[in-house]
């Protein structure tokens, strides 16, 4: 199996030189089932930090991080990539970007200004017309101070641009296209889960859920029962959220990931079969495991496991592997997973990658 590999570049102080390809075992097969090998770079790009496949043509799209834009990749053979079109400029830190299930439209979500931006995307693949979706208000009473946003996007810490609870900067920084065509999007500087609605071409904002304070909800995962479950940077917890029979979205509980000081959260992966859930810890680098309960309205601490790489930053499960990628020591492992407790074995597999940051399966 392949995959295309995301990374930081020099830009932003990594030592990738754009997407990337990971082998792992035979290229042919839907099994990670051999040893894993970096095949080098596929196309020169500044910090594409996350990437999302087109349905149904051989483009790719990368989050341009640094550079806070979005640019487009045709398939121009087994392990090449070629730009299609020119980067389309989205905002401050582009950090995710999702693709519509129909292939019309992506998502982009803006670490930096809190921007959650819809381009188009025409016949070939190609994105264009950035729009920006509503912005989010702190639902604790402090509005962004645009400022301090702009002084942490270039570099200054939060003491020297006086980032204080009173001015709290908006941080989108996921979106996900849901079954029915709902879509959510994460803002963990102002602990939002923000519920939207797409009509004629825009989103409409539907609903927000407000996490605890400082929680800061960064990625989520949908489990096919109906429930979405929220990993949190700075909490280090998973929250199960879920519509009641009005449509309303709730908060039906959380728990916490056996955290040390100083960890903050970073990936949260769905196993094969919906019964466990992979949440990473960097700084401890870690990875915990939970256990899906009754009807996907619960989870409960199954494990916590030493990761074996430094800054677990982005993690996939494969069948019954998972693969974690170790940010800061450059490499991406693999493990079997027990399918009786979810629970990670030795690693099996191990490369060196440059600073990755996400893995996007080859398809």
């Amino acid at each position: 199996m392949r995959f295309f590999t995301g990374g930081y570049t020099a830009d932003m102080g990594g030592e990738a030189t754009g997407v990337g390809m990971l082998h792992a075992g035979g290229a042919d097969t839907a099994f990670v089932d051999g040893a894993l090998g970096f095949g080098g770079e596929v196309v020169a790009a500044d910090s594409p930090s996350w990437l999302a496949a087109h349905p149904t043509r051989d483009v790719i799209y990368a989050a341009l991080e640094k550079t806070g834009a979005v640019q487009a990749y045709t398939r121009t053979g087994e392990s090449t990539l070629a730009p299609l079109g020119d980067p389309v400029p989205a905002g401050d830190a582009t950090c995710h970007v999702a693709v519509a299930p129909d292939g019309r439209e992506l998502l982009a979500s803006c670490w930096g200004d809190g921007g959650v931006v819809r381009m188009t995307i025409d016949s070939e693949g190609r994105v264009s017309d950035p729009r920006r979706a509503p912005a989010a208000s702190d639902p604790y009473g402090a509005e962004p101070d645009l400022d301090a946003i702009r002084a942490h996007v270039l570099g200054a810490s939060a003491d020297e641009v006086g980032e204080t609870p009173a001015s709290r900067p908006s941080r989108a920084h996921q979106a996900r296209y849901l079954p029915d065509g709902t879509v959510v999007t994460t803002d963990l500087g102002l602990d939002l889960v923000r519920v939207w609605r797409p009509v004629a071409g825009r989103l409409r904002a539907h609903q927000q859920v407000v996490l605890p304070r400082g929680s800061g909800p960064r990625h989520a995962v949908w489990h096919p029962s109906g429930h979405l479950y929220v990993v949190t940077e700075f909490s280090c917890e998973v929250f199960v959220l879920a519509p009641d029979p009005t449509g309303a979205w709730r908060i039906l509980g959380g728990v916490p990931l056996g955290a040390m000081p100083g960890d903050t959260g970073a990936e949260i992966a769905l196993g094969r079969d919906g019964a466990f859930l992979y949440a990473g810890l960097r700084g401890s680098d870690t990875m915990a495991v939970l256990r899906v309960r009754g009807g996907g309205d619960a989870i409960e601490p199954a494990a916590l496991v030493e990761t074996g790489v430094v800054w677990p930053r982005n993690h996939v499960v494969v069948r019954d592997t998972l693969l974690v990628e170790g940010e800061r020591s450059h490499e991406v492992v693999a493990a079997t997973l027990d399918p009786r407790t979810g629970v990670p074995g030795r690693i099996r597999h191990r490369t060196t990658v440059p600073s990755p940051t996400h893995l996007l399966p080859v398809h």
